[in-house]
């Protein structure tokens, strides 16, 4: 009764907002779309969506098809990508979502090795995942996700693979250039550059800023690591990034690094995955071949 064509149906008209546009997004007729959903209606004896005027409503039942249907199209997606791969003599596709931006440079240092190590294996990066990693792991749109900040959940399981500093960076005429470390309140007169991401998603504000009830003079967003290091190489502010990231992506550049409070902040990156597939050999040879390359 209930076909994998009702499901589509039901994502592509909330997508698009009107049956014309869903159907033209199936490659369907309107006439034959609203066939089809009017089918299931009567086989099921309810309704699925109502019409008010040029809009549609969905019904309870409706709304719970859709739900369904946003958990389990992903799902079989996955298995027709993975069963052409088997057909292809390939071992599979790690999807691997990522959720910070300077993970990215440590995720290159992985990923190479990896390759040559794993031929067979495809890997695809999927950096749009960002702050959303958990719901893509259960929703099976991500195999691996790279996270700073594991989030606990029944039925995956995160492990740390390679541990860092968290340091403020200054450019080296800076006046507390010659410093180890810096206090929260000397940063009331900064400009602070941190990536476009919410405030309490940035460790310089939830563990050494806002505990000590601190805020920069003017906090200013830049999306990309170069970008950000030029413009503090240039004196138009300090940021807050991974110690290694400051060494080995701007060695050239003219930064000092300085602890951020008396202990500093240590963070790991971390690895996570949903349990059931934890040990699945080329996804745990990822994980043991990260955690070497953080050695």
């Amino acid at each position: 009764m209930l076909e994998r064509s009702h499901l589509e149906i039901l994502v592509e008209v909330k997508r698009h907002g009107s049956v014309t546009a869903a159907a033209e997004a199936l490659h369907l007729t309107q006439s034959a779309l609203s066939h089809n959903i009017r089918k299931l209606e009567q086989q099921a004896g309810t309704d699925i969506w109502l019409r008010e005027g040029r809009a549609l409503r969905l019904t309870q039942a409706g709304e719970y098809l859709l739900a369904v249907a946003q958990r389990l199209l992903p799902q079989m997606e996955l298995a027709e990508q993975q069963l052409a791969h088997f057909a292809q003599g390939e071992r599979g596709t790690l999807r691997i979502g990522m959720e910070c931006h300077p993970c990215y440079q440590w995720l290159l240092k992985v990923v190479a090795p990896y390759l040559a190590a794993w031929p067979l294996v495809d890997v695809d990066v999927k950096q749009k995942f960002q702050f959303g990693g958990v719901k893509a792991l259960l929703g099976h749109e991500i195999d691996l996700l790279v996270t700073p900040d594991p989030m606990l959940h029944p039925g995956l399981r995160f492990e740390p693979v390679f541990g860092y500093e968290q340091v403020l960076v200054v450019h080296e005429a800076h006046p507390w250039a010659g410093q180890e470390a810096v206090r929260p309140e000397q940063l009331a007169e900064e400009t602070l550059i941190t990536y476009p991401v919410p405030i309490d998603r940035l460790d310089i504000y939830n563990t050494f800023l806002l505990p000590a009830n601190c805020r920069p003079r003017k906090h200013k967003t830049i999306e990309t690591t170069d970008i950000m290091l030029q413009m503090v190489a240039g004196g138009r502010g300090v940021t807050a990034l991974p110690k290694w990231l400051v060494t080995d992506y701007a060695p050239h550049l003219r930064l000092r690094t300085l602890r951020l409070g008396p202990q500093g902040i240590r963070k790991h990156i971390h690895l996570g995955a949903r349990e059931a597939d934890w040990n699945t050999d080329y996804l745990h040879a990822f994980v043991a071949l990260a955690r070497q390359t953080g050695q």
